[in-house]
């Protein structure tokens, strides 16, 4: 039970985007997890780790992470539930050696998650286990690696071979949209990039207005192109609007005085010059 407890908290604290509290509550999650002797949540613990040394750019430590965890012969001992923990760590590698740019590795490895997926059938296994394991959550991580590997049209390819509506939760739809949208920035098709935002926020308006990555998707829209109101309305429920920075209005008589105060006129010749000169700052 306290392992679980951990395991969630570990999760919302990477959605948070809080890592160091991240890795202490994962830690604690792994070493409950082992004296309890479940072998499934030692795996989902090290994957959680996997992911937060992803997000801290260590690459190769998440890679280990992921890949050694995947490996423990006590997942296979379990049944399906094991296999499906084990194809939830190769997926997350995959995703890892995209962060490498190594597309054929990903892709490689990718395979490797499908084959375990379709091993166990149409069934989606783990639910509890942040979305659960199934042929479209493997699919739905290749969207995501083929983003970040720079194969932004890839990852469209992906995503228009895979039904939202397959997916376990209501989370996992909404990140397939922010995926979607991420593909389209990246191609430079900004009405796409918005309506899938849009499609994402009508999924899960919550999870959608908290993630890091449609705030930055929002702000970039905002300082890159037109406006439209659909765009405004979006950046307003995320928070985006209010967080941009603006310019203070400018009192139009006080910068007038302002210009005069500095104007110095040349004299005609044989004459005197006059100086205008204002109190600028009493005005």
């Amino acid at each position: 039970m306290l392992a679980q407890a951990y395991l969630l908290a570990t999760r919302i604290l990477i959605k948070l985007d809080e890592p160091q509290l991240g890795w202490m509550a994962a830690d604690r999650a792994r070493q409950f997890a082992a004296a309890g002797r479940a072998p499934v949540a030692v795996a989902e613990a090290a994957r959680q780790q996997a992911v937060l040394a992803r997000k801290a750019g260590w690459h190769d430590q998440a890679l280990a992470l992921a890949l050694n965890a995947a490996a423990d012969p006590a997942l296979r001992e379990l049944g399906s539930a094991g296999i499906a923990q084990r194809g939830l760590l190769v997926q997350c590698a995959a995703y890892t050696v995209a962060h490498q740019r190594d597309q054929a590795g990903m892709l490689e490895l990718t395979s490797e998650a499908t084959a375990i997926a379709k091993s166990l059938g149409a069934v989606t296994h783990l639910r509890d286990t942040n979305g659960g394991f199934s042929w479209a959550t493997v699919q739905l991580h290749l969207i995501s690696a083929e983003n970040t590997a720079g194969d932004p049209s890839a990852a469209i390819a992906a995503a228009d071979a895979l039904a939202p509506q397959g997916l376990p939760t209501t989370e996992r739809r909404a990140l397939y949209f922010t995926d979607r949208a991420k593909a389209f920035a990246q191609w430079g098709r900004r009405d796409e990039c918005i309506r899938a935002l849009l499609q994402a926020e009508c999924w899960a308006p919550q999870e959608t207005h908290a993630r890091p990555a449609a705030k930055f998707l929002v702000s970039g829209l905002l300082l890159s192109g037109r406006t439209t109101p659909e765009l405004r309305g979006i950046a307003a429920r995320t928070g985006v609007l209010h967080s941009q920075p603006t310019r203070p209005p400018i009192d139009r008589r006080r910068w007038m005085l302002s210009q005069s105060a500095t104007r110095i006129s040349a004299p005609p010749p044989g004459r005197l010059a006059v100086y205008a000169t204002y109190d600028v700052v009493s005005t």
